[in-house]
């Protein structure tokens, strides 16, 4: 094995070592977990001698298609009736799912150069119409990705492969300019080509295929039964699937307005499963006889500040103002107070990976008066004595946008009054999720360019490994680039050129020392604020057995899941 191959040999297993240490993901990067459905009136699950489990969902979806989805709970969603290329067990190390083995240097699977990357695809799988699952179907779906046609979520990772050769139809062999260390992060949901093909043809692009909301075909243990958009939706089992088939027979989703109705379920017995529970409610749903399970998945919940010469207020240009705004939120009081201890104030985006956070950063310190002689050196001052800060006749007068989750609503009403009394001004507004995490295309108010904080819990883009890219230059959105994911409209040419170098580096140390590098210049420039960590928490019915769950594919042994 020469040298080359042992480094990302090494970095392979680095990544597999890190994420049975630090937890797993929704590894498709999406960006958030946690949201809000509207409310809606109380719908009934259906009542059968057939094993059926209802979830609560307190998200709703935005789009059920892998290439059009946002959200932590779309995501898991997919799980049931979609499929990836590999799953990760409750370890969160990776196992092959429609591959027949993961690749690797000793197998072939990945070249020596880090160039290629060969996936064998099994030969039992299938659709749900019982049609094969094959090469072309991932060729298929990694073209529509990046097709600029198609007006999808993102195109990271996919666009990291420059081509794919299909030289049977069970070998999907991928070609790079430069060695992807990320390339797990591929794959996370395929679509099928036989259903979709002609639906591109005709119409030259799949943002409006009515697959995407009523995905009549798809390859998991489950099949899509129907959606009732802002009261339920349902799967039913699939009895064409390829693997051991389920033992529940249905899953029922409902969707409900915000995390009590969520507990209220539970704790009546009218839900079997909620997902991230407030730690407020933790020693009720216990006291009612509900487990608790966690599972770490490289979460944190943080404020992503807008830094734009074009739509930032001013004062958020300054980075002094920006450290001020920092050390003017106490943190570790809400958790204590909100959270009720069980979680910490991460410093670092990278929280969750401890051998990318070393040496750990550390948050900034609450410190009201600190903040206040910032503000002062940087000329914000209250000439006027209106008990707001300002400066050349602008005041300092910024706005904070979020879900409208309880636990940021919170937050936000903490922050206000902390940041008022430090001369800030916080306007404070809330979004139902889906319209919050809309994209540039949608027009999402994160993309507005007038939420000058904007709050959710987010996870390195390709967890367990550490890459991100939200904050590449090339991913701030426009109407040319509409994809575009930078709603932050942040373009530091210095961090820019950090990201890419690390996507490539092959020797394991090398890229821990350029991903620290990253680290300090989140915190040295203000670019995230840590709020606290964000494990996913579970509330499991005593009803449910067999329930394990990963950070990266919670639902990995859906089918081993069944009622008492």
């Amino acid at each position: 094995m020469n040298h080359m191959k042992s480094v990302l040999f090494l970095m392979v297993v680095a990544m597999l070592l890190l994420s049975a240490c630090g937890g797993g993901s929704a590894a498709t990067s999406v960006p958030e977990q946690p949201g809000d459905a509207t409310e809606v009136p109380a719908t009934d699950a259906p009542a059968s001698e057939k094993k059926v489990v209802t979830f609560s969902w307190t998200q709703e979806f935005t789009s059920l298609s892998p290439l059009y989805s946002t959200g932590w709970f779309t995501a898991v969603t997919q799980q049931f009736w979609n499929c990836w290329a590999w799953n990760y067990d409750e370890n969160n190390e990776p196992y092959p799912y429609l591959v027949t083995e993961m690749p690797s240097f000793e197998n072939g699977g990945i070249s020596e150069d880090g160039l290629t990357i060969t996936l064998h695809l099994r030969d039992d799988i299938k659709w749900s119409d019982n049609e094969p699952i094959t090469s072309e179907d991932f060729r298929f779906s990694w073209a529509m990705n990046i097709d600029p046609k198609n007006i999808v979520s993102s195109t990271y990772p996919e666009d990291l492969v420059t081509s794919i050769d299909t030289p049977d139809a069970q070998t999907v062999v991928l070609h790079f300019d430069t060695p992807s260390v990320a390339w797990q992060s591929l794959f996370t949901g395929i679509v099928p080509a036989h259903i979709l093909q002609p639906v591109y043809d005709a119409e030259g692009t799949l943002d409006n295929a009515e697959w995407n909301n009523n995905p009549s075909v798809g390859c998991g243990p489950y099949n899509f039964a129907e959606w009732e958009s802002g009261s339920y939706a349902r799967f039913v089992r699939n009895d064409n699937y390829f693997d051991a088939p389920a033992k529940i027979d249905e899953i029922f989703i409902r969707f409900v307005p915000d995390d009590t109705a969520q507990t209220t379920a539970l704790v009546a017995g009218d839900a079997d499963l909620g997902a991230f529970i407030p730690y407020s409610e933790v020693p009720r749903l216990k006291e009612a006889g509900v487990e608790i399970m966690t599972q770490p998945s490289g979460f944190n919940e943080g404020i992503f500040l807008q830094v734009s010469e074009d739509f930032s207020h001013p004062a958020m240009l300054d980075v002094n103002v920006r450290k001020a705004v920092a050390m003017s939120i106490d943190f570790d009081s809400f958790n204590q107070d909100v959270n009720l201890g069980l979680v910490k104030t991460p410093g670092s985006f990278w929280d969750a990976l401890p051998y990318y956070n070393d040496p750990p950063v550390e948050p900034y310190p609450y410190d009201p008066e600190g903040a206040k002689a910032l503000l002062d050196a940087a000329g914000w001052v209250d000439s006027n004595e209106d008990g707001t800060r300002d400066k050349d006749g602008v005041e300092f007068i910024i706005q904070h946008g979020a879900t409208t989750r309880e636990v940021r609503q919170e937050l936000q009403a903490v922050a206000q009054q902390q940041l008022a009394d430090v001369g800030i001004e916080l306007e404070i507004l809330n979004f139902d999720a889906d319209l919050f995490f809309a994209t540039y295309a949608d027009a999402g108010p994160t993309y507005s360019g007038e939420l000058d904080l904007q709050e959710w819990s987010d996870t390195p883009s390709g967890f367990p490994d550490p890459d991100i890219y939200y904050w590449l230059c090339s991913e701030v959105p426009s109407d040319d680039n509409p994809s575009g994911t930078n709603s932050f409209y942040i373009c530091d040419e210095e961090l820019d050129a950090l990201i890419q170098e690390q996507a490539s580096q092959l020797d394991p140390a090398e890229r821990q020392e350029t991903v620290s590098k990253i680290n300090q210049i989140f915190h040295d420039k203000v670019y995230w604020i840590g709020a606290w960590q964000d494990p996913d928490v579970w509330a499991v019915s005593s009803r449910l057995t067999g329930v394990k769950f990963s950070g990266v594919t919670p639902f990995f042994n859906i089918t081993e899941w069944d009622i008492k």
